[in-house]
């Protein structure tokens, strides 16, 4: 009798130690699954060079997700970007193209390094915009950062009257050569964007889990009138993680503008929401103070090798946003499941 009870109490234990396992690594098991599923519809699927064309696109979003992650982790949301992805990659290919001091009488060609330095300084300055509206003017995230992405895209629709600046390879009797480094080199048979993305990657990872930042973002994410007391400076902390989010998006656009070499007005429309949708996925909670990179990171493959998965077996855009959208939803509704279990767990 006793031995009944004691392998029904046991029983009991393993199957909710198993759903929490398949709930906690849900982003690494759906990443198993869809390689698995487009790799038996599709020939071409794992082979190497169309895994690094794909890790070069999830490198795009990747790079916005990193950023969003550490703005959601401190209960915000920034809507913008996108158009600051856009808008920075506009500003390269306007300086590329040359700037024209007509009272000289001559134009100007920046080198490269100094583009890319002006771009980053550029979203960081629109990620500042951002900060100091929510953590000093008390604007909700959301409304502010919406704002500032249709002021930030109207500007990049000015600048460029709609139109898109083409062939920014530049010219080596100019000096501004070397843009296209970033979107067609490799780094021992890996794309540049994607080393940069793992940089970035592990830098955020680090300082999440080893420099005091890290711990503040967690204490003013989870309880921020409680970090604020407990002597954390929550609204440098808040303005930081704009900050970040917005050099995040300018870099993306560099490497965006670079593998196309060519930079439009409209380019990030609507990569914002999928860097939420990877955040989410990735298990980060949107109220704030959980969430970590390595679920970022397995979400952003989660939503990248799924659309490039539909691309390559040939299904329709329109589906691709119907699965997109459904992964979202899906994804919420187990972050909801996930974060109400823990309380009654611990208890």
């Amino acid at each position: 009798m006793l031995t009944a009870t004691v392998a029904r109490q046991s029983g009991a234990i393993r199957r909710p130690e198993l759903g929490r396992i398949l709930l906690e690594g849900r982003a690494f098991f759906a990443l198993i699954v869809i390689i698995a599923t487009f790799a038996m519809l599709s020939p071409y699927y794992l082979t190497l060079s169309n895994l690094m064309t794909m890790s070069s696109h999830v490198a795009i979003f990747g790079l916005l997700a990193l950023g969003m992650l550490l703005v959601v982790l401190d209960g915000g949301i920034d809507l913008s970007v996108g158009s600051t992805l856009g808008f920075c990659g506009v500003v390269a290919g306007f300086l590329m193209q040359g700037v024209s001091l007509k009272a000289f009488g001559v134009i100007l060609y920046p080198p490269v390094w100094a583009v890319a330095v002006l771009c980053l300084a550029l979203g960081g300055l629109i990620g500042l915009v951002n900060g100091v509206l929510v953590s000093r003017f008390k604007v909700p995230a959301f409304v502010a950062t919406l704002g500032v992405m249709y002021m930030v895209r109207g500007c990049a629709l000015l600048m460029t009257n709609g139109l898109t600046y083409n062939d920014l390879g530049g010219n080596a009797a100019l000096g501004n050569t070397g843009f296209d480094w970033l979107g067609f080199n490799r780094i021992a048979g890996v794309p540049v964007g994607v080393v940069v993305f793992a940089a970035v990657a592990v830098a955020t990872a680090l300082v999440l889990s080893r420099a005091p930042f890290g711990r503040w973002l967690y204490a003013a994410g989870g309880n921020e009138r409680a970090a604020e007391l407990s002597g954390v400076p929550v609204k440098r902390v808040k303005v930081s993680v704009y900050v970040v989010s917005g050099v995040c998006a300018a870099l993306a656009g560099l490497i965006l503008s670079s593998q196309l070499t060519s930079a439009g007005p409209t380019a990030g429309t609507t990569y914002e929401l999928t860097a939420i949708a990877a955040v989410v996925v990735g298990g980060a909670a949107l109220t704030g103070g959980r969430g970590n990179v390595r679920g970022t990171l397995l979400g952003a493959f989660v939503i990248g090798f799924l659309s490039d998965g539909l691309v390559i077996i040939g299904i329709s855009s329109y589906w691709q946003t119907v699965f997109t959208g459904a992964v979202i939803v899906l994804a919420v509704m187990l972050n909801a499941v996930q974060y109400r279990r823990r309380p009654a767990r611990a208890a």
